[in-house]
C-alpha cells in the first residue's frame, strides 16, 4: 500500500510546512506556500542495479589510503572553454547543473557538447522540444555523432529504464524543470518534484557512473529555480549568462567539488552555434586609429584569466539642476565612491556634472583593479583630454585617495605586454611583488593625484 502525505512547499526557497502560512520564514515572501501531495510508492521503487547484486551490496569503512584515487577519470567535452571551467573535463558519476536565462543558449551549448564528444554514447533527454526541433538546430550546428541519441520523455522511471538498456557515458536532460517522477504526487517543476528528481539522477550518475547534465531555468531574479538543496546535491553548478543585445556570452562556476570556481569560459554566438572565444581581449578593445578623450584601458581579471577592458566615460554639465549617474557594466555605487574620492582627495568640482560610466562590449565586469582606469576615464572626459591608447591601468583605488595593490599583477603586466601596450599604471605597493623583467613600461603611482598629474 501507498502512503499518502500532503504537505505545504514554499516555491520561493522550498521551505516545507506541515500546515499553510502566509509569510515564508525562511525567504520573507508572502503567499508562496503550495499544498502539494507526497505519495511514496515502495513496490514500484525503481532499482538501478540489479535486484540480487542490490541486496549483497553493503558498504563498508574504508580507510583513506585504501580509497582508489579517481581524479584523472574525466572525459574530455571536446570544448576548450568548458573543460577549463569543469576542471579539466566531465568527471566520470558527475552531476552537472547548467542555469541561465530563456534563449541565452543553455541548450544549443550542451547538443555542441553531446555532438562533438569522442568515444562516448551520448544520451539527449528534451522534456521542451520535440525530436525534429533538436535535429534541425543540430543541422544549423553542423557536426554529428553517430553515438548521439535523443528521447522525448518525461518520466524518470523511463528515462533509468531507457538508460540500463542504452548503457550511455553521458547523459543530458533538458531540463530538470519538465521531467517527474512517479513517487511524488506533485506537478512537474514543483519543489518537491525537482528535489526528488535531482536525487534520483544523483544516485543514478553515482552507482553507473555516467556524468549528467542538467539544464536549469532561473526565476525573475537570476537565481536558479527551485529549491536552494537542488545547488546543494549536484556537485557543479555552471552560470550560462550574456546580453541578448551582443554576441558574447560568459560561462561562470557558482561551485565546483572537482576544481576552480575561478574560471570562466567565453563564447561567440553566431548563425552556426556557439564558437569558442580564443582572446577575450580583442572582443573588448575598440579598433581605432585617433585618439578621443574619455576613453582608457583596464587590465582586468575574470576569474584566473587577464583580460583588457575599454572603459569610456562621459562628463557633461547637469542640465536639470540635478547631477545624474549611471554605469553599464560597472557598479554605480563603486561610481559614486570613485567621485566622491575625486572630489575630496583631489579637488576636481564635479558635484554638479553629469558623469555616464560604461565598459564597451556589453560584459559586466567587478574587479576592483579597474578603479584606476575609470578615474583615468573619467578625468580625461572632464579635462576633454585624450589618452594613449596604448595605457594601461591597473590598481584599486581607498577612500583616502591612495592606490591599492591587487592580485595577480604579473599577469596583468604580461597580458598588456603581450597586446602591444607601452606603458602599464599600477599601485607603487605593487613593485615588491614583481619578480619578472618586462618589455613594457611600468609606471608606479601611490596616490590619485599623482596619477592625474603624470596623464594631464
Amino acid at each position: 500500500m501507498s502512503k499518502t502525505k500532503s504537505t505545504y512547499f514554499c516555491q520561493n526557497c522550498g521551505a516545507q510546512s506541515a500546515k499553510w502560512i502566509g509569510k515564508c520564514p525562511s525567504c520573507n515572501e508572502w503567499n508562496t506556500y503550495v499544498e502539494e501531495i507526497i505519495n511514496k510508492k515502495e513496490e514500484e521503487k525503481f532499482t538501478w542495479r540489479d535486484r540480487k547484486n542490490q541486496q549483497n551490496y553493503t558498504p563498508v569503512p574504508q580507510k583513506l589510503a585504501e580509497i582508489a584515487d579517481n581524479e584523472n577519470e574525466r572525459n574530455s567535452t571536446e570544448d576548450i572553454e568548458l573543460d577549463r571551467v569543469l576542471g579539466g573535463g566531465l568527471v566520470i558519476g558527475s552531476l552537472i547543473l547548467l542555469g541561465g536565462e530563456p534563449g541565452i543558449g543553455k541548450s544549443t551549448l550542451l547538443l555542441q557538447v553531446a555532438l562533438q564528444v569522442k568515444n562516448q554514447r551520448v544520451l539527449y533527454v528534451s522534456g521542451e522540444e520535440s525530436g525534429s526541433q533538436i535535429k534541425l538546430r543540430a543541422e544549423r550546428i553542423k557536426q554529428s555523432n553517430t553515438d548521439f541519441y535523443i528521447i522525448t520523455e518525461t518520466n524518470t522511471q523511463k528515462i533509468f529504464q531507457h538508460a540500463k538498456e542504452l548503457k550511455p557515458q553521458l547523459v543530458i536532460i533538458d531540463s530538470i524543470q519538465t521531467i517527474f517522477t512517479d513517487s511524488i504526487e506533485s506537478t512537474p517543476g514543483s519543489v518537491s518534484q525537482i528535489r526528488e528528481c535531482a536525487a534520483e539522477m544523483q544516485r543514478y550518475a553515482k552507482e553507473n557512473g555516467v556524468s549528467v547534465l542538467l539544464v536549469g531555468h532561473i526565476t525573475k531574479d537570476g537565481s536558479i529555480a527551485g529549491p536552494k538543496v537542488l545547488e546543494h546535491i549536484v556537485d557543479v553548478v555552471l552560470q550560462f549568462e550574456g546580453d541578448h543585445n551582443y554576441l558574447y556570452r560568459i560561462l561562470r562556476t557558482l561551485k565546483n567539488r572537482f576544481g576552480s570556481t575561478n574560471e570562466i569560459g567565453l563564447y561567440e554566438m553566431n548563425s552556426n552555434g556557439l564558437k569558442v572565444v580564443d582572446n577575450p581581449s580583442q572582443l573588448l578593445l575598440t579598433d581605432r586609429s585617433d585618439e578621443m578623450s574619455g576613453i582608457s584601458i583596464a587590465s582586468t581579471m575574470e576569474g584566473l584569466r587577464p583580460m583588457m577592458a575599454e572603459i569610456q566615460a562621459l562628463v557633461s554639465n547637469a542640465v536639470y539642476g540635478t547631477a545624474q549617474r549611471s554605469a553599464t557594466g560597472f557598479d554605480v555605487r563603486r561610481l559614486h565612491m570613485l567621485l566622491a574620492v575625486l572630489e575630496k582627495r583631489a579637488g576636481y568640482k564635479i558635484a554638479m556634472k553629469d558623469v555616464f560610466l560604461n565598459i564597451a562590449g556589453g560584459f559586466k565586469l567587478i574587479d576592483p583593479a579597474m578603479d584606476l582606469a575609470v578615474i583615468a576615464s573619467i578625468m580625461s572626459s572632464y579635462e576633454d583630454q585624450a589618452i594613449s591608447y596604448k595605457y594601461a591601468f591597473a590598481g584599486e583605488v581607498g577612500l583616502s585617495g591612495e592606490v591599492r595593490s591587487v592580485t595577480r599583477v604579473e599577469q596583468r603586466i604580461a597580458e598588456a605586454q603581450k597586446l602591444g601596450f607601452e606603458k602599464i599604471f599600477i599601485s607603487s605597493y605593487a613593485l615588491k611583488g614583481i619578480q619578472q623583467k618586462y618589455t613594457i613600461q611600468i609606471v608606479p603611482v601611490s596616490k590619485v593625484y599623482e596619477l592625474l598629474k603624470l596623464l594631464f
